[in-house]
């Protein structure tokens, strides 16, 4: 297989679904780094200017002699070369995500200033193919993304999610191989600044993105003196006791952020996605929807499942608040679902595809920090959230597969702290269904004078020139391209 064809065998791929001072494994990343060998592209959607090269570095950061793996990294170099200033990696969500082709695409929103002053670099993160890549060999009904996202069973029983997790993580113990051990957010950060220096750059400048937000603030502690300019959209709560689990139980809040906004558009007259008169309406509509579908699920051949249940219009209901122009998705289901219909099965990626994305989203998440074994404590949290958030119907505090996950974690997770440069911007919706306000709040505290917080009254997931508004864009686009940040935080209505 050519290095080209490697590169781009994900490049299309985008996510499924913060360490103590005493870490293990060592921050630092001193070893010579060869230059990178820049060729072309392929690909229809990929900017001609865009180029492509593989980096090695240590599976294993804690050990002198461990072996190598590729990373796939990506550029568009900066368009006014008299005017560059450096590099401005794009980290991108999940994990198992990848920014490989972002300078191609996300990268071409960045206003001029920025594109003329700045390298675009992406990359795959370990694990992730083109990257030398992961995979689980999971049963095929597991990688439905309702069956990843923890769902109890309708009358709140999580044996069901626990046998589960236990198949799961046995078959990631099975076939991840060694690599699987070594996937984590501080091996990625240490992955980036291997990156940069190769890339022969001193500092370097971030815009993360949701999971994205993490890995450039734990960069920005183990490597705070190579950071420049860090923009940190959608924001994770970094809480080191729980990382994962915190970020899987804030779509409580986040969801009931971002239900009223869904049930004024679905209320409005004109509507052709109209569910009803009033907004008040929606949401006992859809709780009721849902718990009919519990009862009596509708076939849907094609899909994953092959059935509309109500954990998948629970699912469905996560994926469209994700932005406002999903809303027609969900209502569509509803409309569909309240006649006994369902409308043509989603597509999906390719098997492979899945299979590599799920595979680094579980080591990363189950790397990190090491999750509850005993089913008693995923019993009580379901039951004590579905009570109090029932559109969630308890998902956000169950057992993901990381219940039964075989290996401990090498280290601790990052502390996120305020001892580093203060050269950090948050941007961040009022309304955001994965990562809230509430979360990002945390994030603003744990980083303290390092940063500055942009709050947008918007909804949706991805703040800066996506789901936002002109006065966030305005402030990060200044600081990205100036360094000019506020003196304080805003809020951008």
């Amino acid at each position: 297989m050519t290095q080209r064809t490697r590169l781009l065998r994900n490049a299309a791929v985008v996510g499924v679904s913060t360490a103590l001072l005493g870490i293990t494994a060592p921050a630092a990343t001193a070893a010579p780094t060869e230059p990178l060998a820049w060729a072309d592209c392929e690909g229809a959607t990929v900017d001609p200017r865009q180029q492509c090269a593989t980096l090695q570095v240590p599976m294993d950061y804690a050990d002198p002699d461990s072996p190598l793996i590729d990373i796939a990294v990506s550029r568009i170099p900066a368009e006014d070369p008299a005017a560059r200033r450096g590099a401005l990696f794009l980290i991108a969500g999940g994990p198992g995500g990848s920014s490989l082709n972002d300078p191609s695409g996300k990268g071409q929103k960045l206003p001029q200033r920025v594109r003329d002053t700045h390298d675009l670099i992406g990359f795959a993160p370990r694990g992730l193919a083109p990257s030398t890549p992961v995979t689980c060999g999971l049963e095929y009904g597991d990688l439905a993304t309702s069956k990843l996202r923890p769902w109890p069973a309708p009358d709140g029983s999580v044996d069901g999610n626990m046998a589960t997790a236990r198949r799961m993580a046995d078959a990631c113990a099975r076939n991840g191989g060694e690599l699987i051990k070594h996937l984590s957010t501080a091996n990625e950060a240490r992955d980036i600044d291997r990156i940069r220096a190769a890339l022969g750059e001193r500092k370097i400048s971030a815009w993360g993105v949701s999971y994205g937000t993490y890995v450039g603030a734990v960069y920005s502690q183990l490597f705070g003196h190579r950071t420049d300019r860090i923009v940190l959209d959608s924001v994770d709560n970094p809480d080191p006791a729980r990382v994962n689990r915190a970020w899987l139980a804030a779509h409580e809040q986040g969801v009931e952020d971002t239900f009223p906004h869904f049930a004024a558009w679905a209320s409005q007259p004109g509507n052709p996605d109209r569910l009803a008169r009033r907004a008040a309406d929606v949401r006992p509509l859809f709780l009721r929807l849902a718990a009919r579908l519990d009862r009596d699920p509708i076939p849907w051949p094609g899909a994953n499942p092959e059935e509309l249940n109500g954990n998948v219009l629970r699912q469905t209901m996560l994926e469209s608040f994700a932005s406002p122009s999903r809303y027609p998705t969900l209502a569509r289901l509803m409309r569909a679902a309240a006649q006994g219909t369902v409308p043509p099965a989603p597509q999906a990626p390719p098997e492979a595809v899945l299979q590599n994305v799920t595979a680094v989203g579980a080591g990363t998440l189950c790397n990190d920090v090491a999750w509850p074994a005993s089913q008693a404590v995923y019993e009580k949290g379901v039951a004590e959230s579905r009570a109090e958030y029932p559109l969630t119907a308890g998902m956000p505090r169950n057992a993901m597969l990381c219940a039964a996950w075989p290996y401990p974690p090498r280290e601790a997770p990052v502390r996120i702290t305020d001892r580093g440069p203060s050269n950090i911007l948050l941007v961040q919706s009022a309304r955001d269904v994965n990562t809230p306000l509430a979360g990002a709040l945390k994030m603003r505290e744990a980083l303290g004078r390092r940063a500055v917080m942009v709050t947008v009254d918007s909804t949706g997931h991805d703040a800066y020139l996506a789901n936002g508004n002109e006065c966030g864009d305005r402030v990060v686009s200044r600081f990205l391209a100036t360094g000019d940040r506020p003196g304080s935080d805003v809020y951008c209505r």
